[in-house]
């Protein structure tokens, strides 16, 4: 199982990276604290301290187009926020 899908690079998580030092994921919906401490300590070679999750259910969204009133939803999601320990440090923007 693949537990980490992407990194949120967002200046909301920017602000909370320099303050708290801490970093968003969207992981497996199924994947469980333990297995995303694991997965972020051996991807990027860091100590974590503390792994909060959040679930996000799809958003109904419609929309009016020519063949009428058109309805679905986002996609729902999971997201992690990860608290590195002090003097651990991710970098995004190394490869670039």
């Amino acid at each position: 199982m693949d537990v980490l899908i992407r990194p949120i690079v967002t200046e909301k998580m920017n602000r909370l990276n320099e303050k708290f030092n801490r970093n968003g994921f969207i992981v497996n919906k199924r994947a469980d604290k333990l297995q995303i401490k694991e997965a972020v300590e051996k991807m990027y070679d860091v100590k974590v301290v503390a792994v909060n999750t959040m679930n996000y259910s799809g958003k109904l969204k419609s929309r009016y187009t020519k063949k009428g009133l058109q309805v679905g939803r986002t996609a729902s999601y999971k997201k992690a926020i990860v608290t590195l320990a002090k003097g651990q440090v991710i970098d995004f923007y190394g490869n670039i």
